[in-house]
């Protein structure tokens, strides 16, 4: 009896366990688990500011740079009374339909005119930099900084030939101002920032990337300019243009007119290179030789049988320039200035133009095989100013193409008294270019005088045809032209197809 009183308790114990187990699933409810999550499995990402959902940098948020810089930005308003006619550097360049901050190329004044532009400041004491093309011409500047108050500003120098104006405001207490960097740390795909005042909106702030480094715009011997695809306005211009740093690392100069999103800024090197002469002077001063150069591409060098592809070759050589006096000439291959050897073109063209006009610099260079040690002393380079373009070159019918894909004649008196010409120059005028042809790619054009081929003269049709006459496919050819409405010569070279 007292067995089967034992089990009795044990099979009740057992059975009000389970029960109560049941119950208990029950009142959670569900008997069935949870599904399992794998730790692989995909989520959905949230990104935050400064944060990445993966591997790679983190997201770079420019509200700190904008806090920092934008009390350093400044609107700038010019006026100017009217009268006579206004002219400004950044007509549309060959090929680039590029409409600066300013106005047309050329206008009547009607009457008083006001413009508007913007600037940042450099230093506490009010200096400002900006475009020279906002503050040209203006009798009356007036700068409202970023806490509303305005400013009367003087006009403290002016460079047009890079497009850079330094000026100034007096202020009872110093001014904020932004830090410049080095452009020259600069690569395609970094992020920058542009504060400005596109259209009357102050203190906007867009963004992108670095485009392009070293574009060429007006002046091929001196643009370098920054493209970004930040969006840039009317209004914009003298504007900073800031790295992620917040450092500024050029100014906001011109944009595209076929584009919404190519926009171009003047590096700020160029600008603090030159700042010691505008704060001093009120002007740059450059120095100048007198020579148009180019830069040795494998073509070139392979037609022309040079040993090295750096250096700068000289193209032509301006009648009484100081490279006139100290006698280079075509062809030679400049390699280094006072020493320091040179890569290419634009490398010289800064080496000569940073030298004081006056001064005597020395030049290393290779003429026919030989080393050479030139000295040149130095003129100063007068203000650049855009060549005359002239639209109609019409010529007589012209004689059967080439292998290079033009045709030429020979050149008469009525086209030298046209253009101008030297009488010294020698050679035949291009009537007309293929443009299927290899001429055609290497931009040669009807009105081009050719005067030698391979360093060969070209003094008649005849000329050009004995040495076209036996010419294979693939043989690359170096032209010698002079382009009547620069006037300048120039060396092309063409690969025969």
């Amino acid at each position: 009896m007292i067995v089967m009183a034992r089990r009795f308790l044990i099979v009740t114990a057992c059975l009000v366990g389970t029960v109560t187990f049941l119950i208990g699933l029950i009142v959670a409810g569900s008997m069935t688990p949870a599904p399992a999550h794998s730790a692989t499995e995909p989520r959905r990402a949230v990104i935050r500011p400064g944060r990445t959902s993966g591997p790679g940098p983190a997201v770079a948020s420019f509200a700190d740079v904008a806090e920092r810089l934008n009390p350093a930005v400044v609107n700038i308003d010019a006026t100017t009374r009217g009268g006579g006619r206004e002219r400004s550097r950044f007509d549309a360049p060959p090929g680039e339909t590029t409409d600066p901050f300013g106005g047309p190329p050329e206008r009547e004044r009607q009457g008083p005119r006001r413009g508007a532009g913007t600037g940042f400041i450099i230093d506490p004491e009010g200096y400002i930099l900006t475009n020279h093309h906002v503050v040209e011409d203006a009798e009356r500047l007036t700068v409202r900084l970023a806490d509303g108050r305005s400013l009367k500003a003087e006009t403290v120098g002016t460079d047009p030939d890079t497009d850079i104006a330094l000026i100034r405001v007096s202020a009872s207490r110093p001014l904020p101002y932004a830090v410049l960097g080095n452009s020259d740390t600069l690569r395609v795909g970094d992020w920058v920032l542009a504060i400005g005042n596109p259209l009357a909106y102050e203190h906007t702030v867009t963004v992108g990337v670095v485009s392009f480094i070293g574009r060429k715009l007006f002046d091929g011997s001196l643009d370098r300019y920054i493209q970004t695809d930040a969006a840039i306005n009317f209004g914009n211009s003298g504007g900073p243009l800031v790295n992620a740093r917040g450092e500024v690392i050029g100014i906001n100069a011109a944009i595209s007119s076929r584009a919404s999103n190519i926009g171009f800024a003047v590096p700020i090197n160029q600008a603090s290179d030159i700042l010691p002469q505008l704060r001093e002077a009120g002007r740059v001063s450059r120095g100048y030789i007198g020579v148009a150069l180019r830069d040795v591409d494998p073509d070139l060098q392979r037609s022309l049988g040079l040993s090295s592809s750096n250096g700068a070759l000289v193209q032509d050589v301006r009648e009484g320039s100081p490279g006139a006096r100290a006698g280079l000439r075509p062809y030679d291959l400049i390699v280094a200035v006072d020493g320091k050897p040179v890569a290419g073109n634009d490398e010289l063209i800064r080496l000569v133009a940073s030298r004081k006009p006056g001064t005597t610099a020395t030049l290393h260079l290779v003429r026919d095989g030989r080393a050479l040690s030139v000295p040149v002393k130095l003129a100063e380079r007068a203000a650049i100013r855009d060549a005359e373009q002239s639209s109609d070159l019409s010529m007589r019918a012209g004689r059967p193409g080439s292998a290079l894909g033009i045709s030429v004649r020979d050149l008469d008196a009525e086209f030298a008294e046209r253009f101008s010409l030297p009488k010294s120059l020698v050679g035949v005028v291009v009537s007309r270019v293929d443009p299927t042809g290899p001429a055609f790619d290497a931009e040669i054009e009807r009105g081009h005088i050719l005067l030698e081929i391979n360093r060969q003269p070209v003094r008649s049709i005849d000329d050009y045809r004995r040495l076209t006459a036996n010419l294979r496919s693939g043989e690359v050819l170096a032209l010698y032209l002079f382009k009547p409405e620069i006037p300048r010569r120039e060396l092309r070279t063409v690969r025969v197809d």
